[in-house]
Order: C-alpha cells, then sequence, then structure tokens
C-alpha cells in the first residue's frame, strides 16, 4: 500500500474518532436533558392529580358579570 494513502486512511480514521466521541458526549448530555424532562412531568402528574377539587375556583372579584 502506498504510504501517502496509508496517511490519508489514518487520518480519516482520526476524524471519525473524534466526531464518534462528540456524538457519544452530546448523546449523553441529551439522555441526562431527556431524564431531567421526564422527572420534571411527573411532579407536574403527580400535582395535577394530587390537586383534585382544589382547582382554583378564584374570587368574586374574578367573576365576569353574567350581562357579558
Amino acid at each position: 500500500m502506498d504510504e501517502q494513502r496509508l496517511i490519508e486512511l489514518e487520518t480519516k480514521l482520526s476524524y471519525q474518532e473524534e466526531a464518534l466521541q462528540v456524538l457519544s458526549q452530546e448523546l449523553a448530555r441529551q439522555h441526562k436533558r431527556i431524564e431531567q424532562l421526564e422527572a420534571c412531568c411527573r411532579e407536574l402528574l403527580q400535582r395535577v392529580s394530587g390537586a383534585g377539587d382544589a382547582v382554583f375556583r378564584g374570587t368574586p372579584a374574578d367573576e365576569v358579570p353574567p350581562h357579558y
């Protein structure tokens, strides 16, 4: 095999290894963010299901008069 060809292949391999590492780090970052978002969704679901009849009803000042 030609020495120049070997150098080209080693260079390509080096770039591919770097790209793979960057992609792996990004995947790990996104996985962590997804876990955070899922935890947030679970918390919100617990709040909503735990609210039951404690839905905000407002005050008499918040009510719209019937003629509107």
